[in-house]
Order: structure tokens, then sequence, then C-alpha cells
């Protein structure tokens, strides 16, 4: 799970031209008429999109601020009125989001995490390349579930400790750099295995959420928790051996000798968290209940037919309201002092980019910009979706992967349409790539955690990442090939009925 990343620092140069630029966009379109083939009205969004995607890139003021726009300028303009800008903002996959982060944030709360991330960790043994697949392993499973940035934070120290005990062993240069290489590589995994877990469930990063409710919203076209898990899962246990066998065999080499005493830093860990309590095991009963319904939601389905994947996220979440942990203190496994710590700035950047796609698809936006890039339909499909990619996962190293994700994800859906594929095919990895920011600090909070550690100069890192950038870029779009058709029914070449159904304003 992720929150919205602001990587902006005070306000310069990109921020006084973002501040500009934005609202010049928007009146542009007032004086110069609308180009062929798009509407007055039309031309009028087209402005609104600019004004956003500049204020969400450059950040003159707060990203879940610049969501509020569609609310403001769209009943402003024409568009819609207030009801019509404003409903997005209650989409069902946003209440999805908001009950998975409940029993995140439940987890957290009692440390039935740590307690899981000690014992992934304690299971794979003392050998420097065993003890980072152990911490890339449970950063990947929490990460699934619990924000990255809770996840790294919670490991960071753990992964201290056993640095500084490989640190105090060394007595010679060569010992000395090869402690030096497995704190590089150890922090480094945590970061990048963090970010890797989120692409294995529709809330373990907010572009995979925000695509499924721009397709539900725009297409009628659900994917449901299950099934974006058939796809998510794999490319997650694909790409962690994979990332492990890249950080540890090919970029940085580790030696595979014993580190003394790295048994006893995890069993020390675990044993300051005691035995597990009746919370621990209570908040795991709910989460476990609350997963098996996402996976089996289809079968639920048939028998109680409005059951939904958001309304078994919101009866876990309910229920950890409804749990005494102390009935005459009044304490239960969940409060709302807790609840109140969910994302709400992610909230509001699904409402304001579902909103702002409302309008991009009904006035006719998408299907202009889509015609210009006709000429896309010449290139070799599997390239393009390569390209799209590459293009997503290089913004999202200097800009919100949730931003971007809500900016191109129509204009994607739009050239997908014009040049006669299914949409799905450049969408989902699309929306995967938005998450795979591996090289810069600020490409996501897990980076900037571990770059804060000092342990890690800027070009380790770039160099690092530019390995997994591309090596992902290419798991992605494989997994998509490969399962794509047997999970959404993805056929290349062939557009799908549901992709002509766009619902006016």
């Amino acid at each position: 799970m992720d929150s919205v990343e602001g990587h902006k620092v005070g306000f310069g140069r990109r921020q006084i031209i973002g501040w500009l630029l934005g609202p010049a966009l928007l009146a542009l379109t007032f004086v110069v008429p609308a180009p062929e083939g798009l509407s007055q009205l039309g031309w009028h969004v087209a402005g609104v999109a600019g004004l956003m995607a500049v204020w969400w890139i450059a950040e003159p003021i707060p990203i879940p601020a610049t969501s509020l726009l569609p609310m403001i300028l769209f009943p402003l303009i024409g568009v819609v009125d207030i009801r019509g800008a404003a409903a997005p903002y209650a989409h069902p996959i946003i209440y999805l989001f908001f009950g998975g982060f409940l029993l995140a944030l439940a987890m957290e709360r009692w440390g039935l995490h740590r307690r899981i991330a000690l014992g992934l960790i304690g299971a794979m043994g003392t050998k420097p390349t065993h003890i980072v697949a152990g911490f890339m392993v449970a950063a990947a499973f929490l990460s699934m579930w619990v924000s990255n940035t809770a996840t790294t934070l919670m490991m960071l120290p753990i992964a201290l400790s056993v640095i500084a005990l490989l640190e105090a062993q060394a007595r010679d240069a060569k010992a000395k750099d090869a402690a030096a290489k497995f704190s590089l590589v150890l922090l480094l995994a945590v970061a990048y295995s963090a970010t890797i877990g989120g692409l294995g469930t529709l809330i373990g990063t907010p572009p995979n959420a925000l695509l499924a409710a721009f397709l539900s919203q725009t297409y009628g076209f659900q994917i449901g928790f299950g099934e974006w898990m058939l796809v998510g899962v794999p490319v997650v246990i694909v790409g962690v051996p994979l990332a492990w066998f890249l950080m540890t065999r090919v970029i940085f080499r580790l030696s595979s000798f014993e580190i003394e005493g790295a048994a006893d830093v995890i069993s020390v860990e675990r044993s300051k968290l005691g035995r597990i309590t009746r919370q621990e095991i209570a908040v795991a009963i709910i989460f476990a209940c609350t997963a098996l319904g996402w996976v089996t939601q289809p079968l639920i389905a048939k028998v109680v037919p409005f059951v939904s994947d958001t309304g078994i996220a919101l009866m876990g979440g309910l229920a950890l309201f409804l749990v005494p942990v102390d009935a005459r203190k009044g304490v239960f496994l969940m409060d709302w002092q807790t609840a109140k710590r969910a994302p709400w700035d992610v909230f509001l950047l699904f409402g304001g980019g579902l909103s702002l796609a409302s309008g991009i698809e009904a006035h006719g936006v998408a299907a202009w910009l889509g015609a210009l890039f006709d000429g896309a339909g010449g290139m070799p499909t599997l390239l393009l979706v390569g390209l799209v990619c590459m293009l997503i996962l290089m913004l999202t190293e200097l800009t919100s992967n949730t931003a971007t994700a809500a900016t191109f994800l129509p204009v994607i859906a739009a050239v997908a349409i014009t040049i006669g594929e299914n949409p799905l095919l450049l969408l989902v990895p699309a929306a995967m790539a938005a998450n795979c920011s591996f090289m810069l600090p600020v490409g996501t909070p897990p980076n900037a955690i571990v770059f804060g550690s000092g342990r890690i100069t800027l070009p380790q890192m770039v160099h690092a990442g530019w390995w997994l950038n591309v090596t992902f870029v290419v798991l992605i779009v494989a997994m998509v090939y490969v399962l794509g058709p047997l999970v959404f029914g993805i056929e290349p070449g062939m557009l799908p009925d549901w992709a002509t159904n766009v619902p006016l304003a």
C-alpha cells in the first residue's frame, strides 16, 4: 500500500513554473478556438486536464488540493453539475482501499506485521544472500497489504542491526568492503521489495486500484480483487527472486560466508515481541477471512449476488471496531484515532482523477487525444506496450505514481481504442509500471527512507535502479501477455465490445 508521495521541497523554480503554466493552459482554451474534432466544451475540459497535470507534476500546491479542481471548475464551465463532479469521489474502489487500510493499520497497531516479518526473515538462514532473501520476502509480502512506507520503516532498524553486527566482525580492509557491500544490497533490497510487493493486490499500491476504478466507471468493466491477484501475485513471485538474483549475483556480488550472531539478532527482536497476543490472533483471523472473501468473491456472489470486494473490505474493517480488547476500558482492535491515519490524500486523488477522467471521456477529449496517436497503430504492439511502460516508469521517478496514473490512464486507453487494441493490454502494464520507481530517492517513499540512512549514494541507487527498471518493464509486459488472455480475456489486435461502452455525463 502507498500514500501520495510528495516530492516538493520548498517553493522553487519548478513550483513557480507550474503555478503559472497550469492556469495559462486553461486560459488558453478560452482564447484559442477548439481544434478540429473537439467541441468547445471538450476543449475547456482539456484545459482543466492540462492545469491538473501540470500542478500534479510540479506541485505548486499539495497534490490532494489539486485533486479538488474538478468539483470547482467543471460546474463553473458547464461540464457537469456539482453532483456529477462529486460522485467519483465516492467510488466503491475508494472504500475498498479504505477497508484495506483499516486492516493494515490494525496489523501495525498490535505488531502483527512485525511478527510476520521476523518469522519470515528468521527462516531464511544466516548467509548474506539468505538474509537478503529473507528481508525481501518479508517486505514484499507485507507491502501487499500494509503501506510500503510502514513496511520499510519497520524493516530498516532490523536491517541496520544485522549490518552493525557484520561491521563489528570486519577486521581487515577486505572484510570491511564486504560489509559495506552487504549494507548497500540489504538496504536497497528492502526498499525495492517493498515496492515490488505492492504489485500483488489491488490495495497494494494506488495505481492498481485507480485502474480498476477507471475501468469500472468509464467502461463498466470490473476487475475483481482475486482476478488482479492472478496477474499481480505471479509478478511478485517472479519479480522478488529476479531482483534478489540481480542484486546479489549480478549488480553487486555478495560473498557466501556465515554472519555470526545474525540469528541471535533476529531472535532478540522476536523475543521483544513476547508471546503472540490475543489481539494479534484476532486481527490475523479477521485479515485471513477478509482476504479469503476477496479471493472467493465470484463464488460468494453466486449465493449472495450483491456482495462485492468493497463490501467485504468494509465488513472486515467494521469487524475491527466491534472486537473488544478490553471492553471495560472501551479498547477495541480498532479505534478512530488509529483509523484517522488512513491516507485521505490518496482518496482525494482517486476522486479527482476519476472525476477528471469522466469529463475527458464524456466530452470526447480522450478520443481526440487518441486520434493524435493514430500513427502508433503501425508500430508493433509489443514495442508500443514496452514504450508506454518505460514512459510511465520514467515519469514516476520524478512525480507521484498515483498522479501520473490518474493523468495518463484515460489517454492510454484512448490510444489503445484508436489503434484497435484491447485497452487492458496497455493499461495493466502502465498501472504496474507506475509503481516501479527504483532509480531515485524521490521515486518512492521506500527509496527515500533507505537513502536517508546515509549508507547509499545516489550513483549506487541509480545504477541498481536502472537494472531493475529495465528488468521489470520486460517482466510486466511478459506477464500481461502470458496471463492477460487467461485472466482478463485479452486478445492482441482485438477490440472488446466493452471498450466502446463509454457512458455520457
